[in-house]
């Protein structure tokens, strides 16, 4: 059993503000696709397909047959503990400051020994471990090792919250509270334990459904907050911006219509408004005062939450220009994501499938329910994954882009 975390004390502003210090983040090329498969959380290695050896480290070559033809595939991650010990003193500022630090050798059953970091709820070696791949502080893919079976307070390893984004006892920013979709995060991300819900209102003069209900709780504030308005965000950031651990970006103008079928612009510079110039005058308002205070330990600054859309990743026609926002969105998003990444911010891009709402009515099912898209938001969090694809629809293209984005993109236009 882990024990439970408690409320961590808000910093004193007395004493000295603490850098952020990440854990060393040198990977070769070939590492990086350990990286890549646990931002989306999921635990890969190389898997020979000459003799079907399984590489660990990453190499470029199979370290039994030579062979360069080296594949990532997802592995179970079961294996034996062989040792384990209590790091006391590091070289690396990072775990310096975080000392001790529990490490394990295990021996998966696929075939690999692998260095892992150690859950303090497993047991000495030698016992049986299940292996898993996380994102740490520096955005790179590190290995740590569960017990076999879930044990009570799971998630609240301190080891494991040093890579995780849990939003327990956490303030948190909804940009857009109107929407079914922002109603439904502020209640989950309260379910899930935060303190305080800021949740954002562009046009207070507007009756919105569900808002005063919502406004109601004792864990929610609403604040005024549009995303078109410069003022408003420098406004929101300097009174609320030095208190925001998780800010979730869900403000969105959503037009159906591609190009020819629509005249003018003004519908399509809506969407680019909010969409793309929203997210960057919330990363200029709200950016710097989270990435300042991202080294408070337990209180700090951990994650910056962006709604995109799985159109993203490649163009739906009869929704065009709404794709083309969310592209760009993409584009400036990991662009932040890379400005973040110094101090230990994750940045987390989700990606659904058509929503449940007034714009996809034409689409036939299925469709994604905002709790449901708000449940796979908190799950990211608690991940601590960098992109995450909720729903089927989602799922399905993602295969299909993964596979061919040309052909994807062929089969979107007919």
């Amino acid at each position: 059993m882990t024990a439970p975390f408690t409320r961590p004390k808000r910093k004193n502003p007395v004493l000295r503000t603490r850098l952020p210090l990440p854990p060393p983040g040198a990977r070769s090329r070939a590492a990086l696709g350990l990286s890549a498969a646990a931002a989306m959380g999921k635990f890969k290695l190389q898997v020979c397909e000459a003799c079907r050896c399984v590489q660990y480290p990453p190499r470029e070559a199979c370290g039994s047959c030579l062979s360069p033809r080296l594949r990532w595939r997802e592995q179970d991650g079961f294996g034996e503990l062989l040792a384990d010990t209590q790091v006391h003193l590091s070289q690396e500022p990072y775990f310096r400051e975080r000392a001790p630090w529990r490490i394990g050798m295990v021996r998966l059953d696929a075939g690999p020994t692998v260095i892992v970091h150690l859950h303090s709820a497993c047991g000495p070696a030698p016992c049986r471990v299940r292996v898993g791949a996380r994102l740490d502080k520096a955005g790179q893919g590190v290995l740590i090792g569960f017990p076999v079976d879930e044990v009570a307070n799971m998630a609240d390893d301190r080891q494991l919250r040093e890579m995780t984004c849990d939003p327990k006892f956490r303030k948190v920013l909804i940009t857009d509270g109107k929407t079914a979709v922002g109603q439904a995060l502020a209640r989950t991300i309260i379910a899930a334990g935060a303190d305080l819900v800021w949740v954002g209102q562009a046009e207070p003069w507007k009756r919105s459904a569900g808002l005063e209900a919502l406004s109601a709780l004792p864990q929610v504030a609403i604040v005024p907050l549009d995303l078109t308005d410069s003022s408003s965000v420098v406004e929101a950031a300097g009174s609320i911006g030095g208190r925001v651990d998780i800010l979730i970006n869900n403000a969105e103008v959503h037009r159906t219509y591609g190009i020819s079928a629509r005249n003018g612009t003004d519908a399509a510079r809506l969407e680019m408004d909010v969409n793309y110039f929203g997210l960057l005058r919330l990363a200029q308002g709200f950016g710097p005062a989270m990435r300042g205070r991202a080294a408070d330990g337990a209180a700090g600054a951990t994650a910056w939450v962006n709604l995109l859309s799985i159109y993203a990743l490649s163009n739906f026609p009869p929704h065009g220009t709404f794709s083309a926002s969310k592209a760009a969105a993409l584009s400036l998003s990991q662009a932040l994501r890379a400005e973040m990444r110094g101090s230990g911010i994750r940045v987390i891009n989700v990606f659904p499938g058509p929503i449940d709402d007034e714009w996809n009515q034409p689409l036939p099912p299925p469709k994604l329910a905002a709790e449901a898209l708000a449940k796979s938001v908190v799950s990211a969090l608690k991940d601590g994954v960098e992109d995450v694809y909720p729903g089927d629809v989602a799922q399905e293209w993602l295969a299909r882009w993964e596979e061919n984005p040309k052909v994807l993109e062929r089969e979107l236009t007919a």
